[in-house]
């Protein structure tokens, strides 16, 4: 795994050579869009900044844009767009979650508070629909707005799974789908539209967005219960402690005997958990190999992405896609 992470980190760092002008022109935008005149809101942005991120989502707006052969700028305003609609899920998630860390450093609402959060999330949406309408395009404009909603409704439908044992994979998979795919799929396919190609590739770059989101999601869900915190960048068990249902404990709790079905009813289900429980918890998702089998659909969902490129021509950057896509399922963080 490790020799894979090595490779699979390089493809990101190959892509991130290859759009090496755009992305510091959208790095540029998106430092010239979180100013403002209210101090807090560049302090508080200036830190997310400083807390690093791969920017995978505006990478994939560049690259598909380029894929397409597009030779234009309005790429670079979009790719913005899409991060910011992306820090400002980042920066209510944190509030919701109650979470301290992210990316390794302390999370914005542990430094600055929840409100002072929430509303420069929400100051960061309405930059990214500024940008939209500056944009102009009707059908990017449809695109984006519909991938900021579904991702709303991914977020609540999750807090309606909190805790409930009885939830489906088929449930999970709409709260993935929804809270994080959604705007892969977003990015993707305006490349396509903005490069005004056929209907056909603009769906096929959605496609292949989506099914990455859905890999990228799942190996997040392992990674909270097999990573090294270090390299994680935040808390290794948070989502246990949430009661959150993510598919290494679907997989757990669907194989479990009586005994573990009343240990998961207690900790998940009544949210009564102690010191000990995380690590007991650890125990059945390894007994059940759960990580190993999460990784495994991860793995079908990168495969379906790439196969989904194969109506692209074959150059660089769409090899380059799609060994990014082999770097979801490889990563440690």
């Amino acid at each position: 795994m490790d020799g894979g992470t090595t490779v699979a980190a390089d493809a990101l760092s190959r892509l991130t050579t290859l759009l090496e002008r755009d992305l510091l022109a959208t790095n540029q935008t998106i430092i010239a869009r979180m100013d403002s005149p209210v101090a807090l809101i560049p302090q508080l942005a200036a830190h997310l900044v400083a807390s690093g991120g791969k920017r995978l989502r505006p990478l994939l707006t560049l690259a598909t844009a380029k894929l397409c052969g597009y030779a234009g700028e309005r790429h670079i305003k979009l790719a913005a767009c899409v991060e910011f609609i992306h820090t400002a899920t980042l920066l209510h998630d944190d509030v919701v979650d109650e979470s301290r860390l992210r990316r390794g450093a302390a999370s914005a609402n542990a430094v600055f508070g929840n409100k002072p959060s929430v509303l420069v999330g929400d100051f960061l949406f309405a930059r990214a629909f500024q940008l939209m309408v500056e944009d102009g395009d009707l059908e990017v404009l449809r695109i984006l707005c519909a991938a900021a909603a579904t991702i709303a409704e991914g977020e609540v439908l999750q807090l309606t799974t909190q805790n409930d044992l009885t939830t489906s994979e088929e449930r999970y998979f709409e709260v993935i789908r929804g809270k994080t795919a959604a705007l892969f799929a977003a990015a993707c396919e305006v490349g396509g539209v903005i490069a005004g190609r056929p209907a056909a590739e603009c769906a096929a770059l959605a496609r292949f967005g989506m099914d990455l989101g859905m890999a990228f999601q799942l190996v997040d869900d392992a990674l909270d219960y097999g990573a090294d915190q270090g390299e994680l960048g935040k808390t290794v068990g948070d989502d246990f402690r949430e009661g959150k249902l993510t598919y290494p404990v679907l997989l757990a709790i669907a194989s479990s005997s009586a005994q573990e079905r009343v240990f998961w009813t207690r900790t998940i289900e009544q949210n009564e958990q102690t010191e000990p429980d995380l690590a007991a918890a650890l125990e059945l998702i390894k007994r059940h190999n759960t990580i190993a089998r999460t990784i495994a659909r991860a793995d079908a969902f990168v495969a379906s992405a790439c196969a989904a490129l194969d109506g692209f021509s074959d150059n660089e950057m769409r090899a380059t896609l799609m060994d990014v896509a082999r770097f979801t399922t490889a990563r440690r963080f």
